[in-house]
């Protein structure tokens, strides 16, 4: 295949809580951006910005020289592909950015070849706010030749893009993604359990973070969830849902691999509880609720 030319257009497929602040940014870039969203109000703002809404992924994708993926799961990413696959031209770039996970990365790199498209397995790191102000991880593996077309849109969404692979098919993106999930979700539920513990013990959380400050316990991340519980503000960065997908994403990969992930195993099963208590659209670090049994305090503080 052939050096190509930077995208000028690009047709981003899933405007939700990630995907709307990229789509922003692609087309503060310069970009042309074509957007399309299963629940066609929740991309509307998007116009405000110059994005084109579109009522099917086949309008969205229609000459575009990129097509990014950001949808919930695998399974909707492939359907969603499936509907805009009469406008896809053989040759289109293809940068997949949900986290699907082994298996569906697989179905995914099948549906590419079937149809000639160049897939690019470029899942993203970061949440809400890296999102809007193009500031996420871009972890990509794919084609040499084809890198240059994604390169504008890579830009515009995040702060740097990690090169870890030559090819999609062997999924080095995904399997490097799905590791830093795993820190990242048990970083969450550890916060959310300690917080927990000491409401349950009448610790005051600001003495716990006296006492780590500036020492190898110390964590920002950790202490930028445990703000946000304790403001009881639970606007979703990361949905608590999406979250116990990706840790069963993450078990099913460690399984393929020999590997028992016993503490990521648990804490899907925290979000389940969770999500069944009525908190599966607010943040993950909602997970706090899964610790109380019947009634849970609203909030840390």
């Amino acid at each position: 295949m052939t050096e190509q030319l930077p995208a000028t257009s690009v047709a981003v497929l899933g405007t939700g809580i990630m995907g709307s602040g990229m789509a922003r940014n692609l087309a503060r870039s310069g970009l042309d951006v074509r957007a399309w969203n299963r629940t066609r109000s929740k991309a509307e703002p998007l116009t405000a910005d110059g994005v084109r809404v579109t009522d099917t992924p086949a309008e969205a994708v229609d000459g575009a020289d990129a097509v990014l993926t950001i949808l919930y799961d695998g399974a909707a990413t492939l359907e969603t592909m499936r509907q805009a696959a009469p406008a896809l031209r053989p040759g289109t770039v293809w940068a997949q950015a949900t986290t699907a996970g082994l298996d569906a990365l697989e179905s995914l790199a099948a549906f590419a070849r079937e149809n000639d498209l160049a897939l690019i397995d470029s899942p993203v790191l970061g949440t809400r706010q890296p999102a809007e102000s193009g500031q996420l991880l871009v972890l990509a593996s794919g084609p040499n030749a084809v890198r240059p077309v994604v390169w504008p849109v890579f830009d515009a969404i995040g702060s740097r893009t990690v090169w870890v692979g030559e090819s999609a098919e062997e999924a080095a993106a995904t399997r490097l993604k799905l590791v830093l999930n795993s820190w990242v979700l048990n970083v969450t539920h550890g916060t959310a359990e300690a917080l927990a513990l000491a409401k349950g013990l009448g610790v005051d959380w600001q003495h716990f973070l006296d006492a780590v400050e500036g020492g190898p316990l110390d964590n920002g991340y950790m202490r930028a969830k445990s703000a946000q519980l304790l403001r009881g503000d639970l606007e979703p960065s990361f949905a608590t849902r999406t979250a116990e997908k990706d840790a069963r994403l993450i078990v099913e990969a460690g399984r393929r691999a020999g590997v028992r992930l016993d503490v990521t195993a648990a804490g899907a099963e925290r979000f389940r509880r969770a999500t069944g208590a009525g908190h599966g659209d607010e943040d993950m670090v909602a997970s706090y609720f899964a610790s109380f049994d019947g009634e849970a305090p609203e909030d840390a503080s």
